[in-house]
């Protein structure tokens, strides 16, 4: 998904900059960025099919509400929450990872439409809505925002990039854990206590 969304980049930069048009056909970067977002599309549907479906839903019900110290983790600021000091406890995701989920989920389903409103305006003119480029070129400059803190946030920030490790394999540290998600690492540990004190004791032998 995310070389799909470098390849979007690239090839949507050659279309809207003349400068850029040069160094690669019209023609060809449009091929290449409509396949690009198919591959996406097919990417997104695969993740739930051959992955951990349960997990994808349980991180979809996640991201969906907020309580109260989602609402105070806000209100705190980015500063503070960056910062040294504990921020307030979030669970598996943070009040921040929950609006960027939801955010990059309603771009993208934006792109897609108006995406395809240019495609096929193309081959039927009745489809041809003015509206489309502005709005297709508008989001992209809003999800290049996010993408953008996205990757300073999980790579290169001192109090955040541990969380790369998460992304890539599954686990993160549990220090990290503690300070940024301390309600989840809670949750564990109690479902832990509770799975080990309803483990069957063995019998001793006499």
């Amino acid at each position: 998904m995310a070389s799909t969304f470098f390849v979007m980049l690239g090839t949507g930069a050659a279309l809207y900059f003349p400068s850029l048009a040069q160094y690669m056909n019209r023609t060809l970067a449009k091929d290449i960025h409509l396949w690009a977002a198919i591959a996406m599309g097919v990417s997104m549907l695969l993740i739930p099919l051959m992955g951990n479906r349960r997990s994808v839903l349980r991180s979809v019900r996640e991201v969906q509400y907020m309580d109260q110290d989602d609402v105070d983790w806000l209100k705190a600021g980015p500063v503070k929450q960056l910062g040294r000091t504990a921020p307030v406890p979030q669970g598996r995701f943070n009040a921040g990872q929950k609006m960027n989920t939801v955010l990059l989920s309603g771009g993208m389903v934006i792109m897609y439409i108006t995406g395809f409103l240019l495609w096929y305006g193309e081959r039927d003119t009745n489809f041809r809505f003015l509206g489309s480029v502005p709005v297709h070129d508008l989001f992209s400059l809003f999800l290049i925002f996010l993408v953008t803190g996205h990757i300073y946030l999980a790579s290169i920030h001192p109090m955040t990039r541990a969380a790369f490790r998460g992304m890539t394999f599954g686990d993160v540290d549990r220090e990290f854990a503690e300070h940024h998600h301390a309600k989840w690492v809670a949750a564990l540990d109690a479902e832990q206590e509770k799975a080990s004190e309803q483990e069957p004791v063995a019998p001793t032998t006499p």
